[in-house]
């Protein structure tokens, strides 16, 4: 796998960055599948997934989550926090305050085995 420099961060990452926007409800609904994708992409030698909280209503980042386990530490993971996550202003857009709501959403977003797949 070709890997590229992230910014000036000093880590490396794959060329190649799938996208989750299909998996869950928007697409592929069967959890299974989705992370049968993800570990294919890992195994292959992509370190780098995007994901958003828009997806699904967070739903995506619940797949990804569960799919990660055991080899978080191998995946530089993105994710989106600009789409609508409900109604409202104070519920989309690129203010600090909703960014900083994004992220703490999609870091306290539920993904063990617990949550129904």
């Amino acid at each position: 796998m070709r890997m590229r420099q992230f910014g000036r961060t000093g880590i490396e990452v794959s060329a190649c960055c799938p996208g989750t926007m299909m998996s869950g409800p928007d697409g592929n609904p069967d959890h299974g599948a989705c992370t049968r994708i993800a570990h294919r992409a890992l195994d292959g030698g992509i370190n780098f997934i995007d994901t958003a909280d828009a997806h699904g209503y967070g739903e995506t980042e619940q797949i990804v989550g569960r799919a990660l386990t055991g080899r978080r530490d191998d995946v530089v993971l993105a994710t989106e926090f600009n789409g609508p996550m409900g109604e409202g202003p104070g519920r989309r857009g690129g203010s600090r305050r909703w960014i900083m709501k994004a992220i703490e959403g999609s870091l306290c977003r539920p993904s063990s085995e617990r949550v129904a797949a």
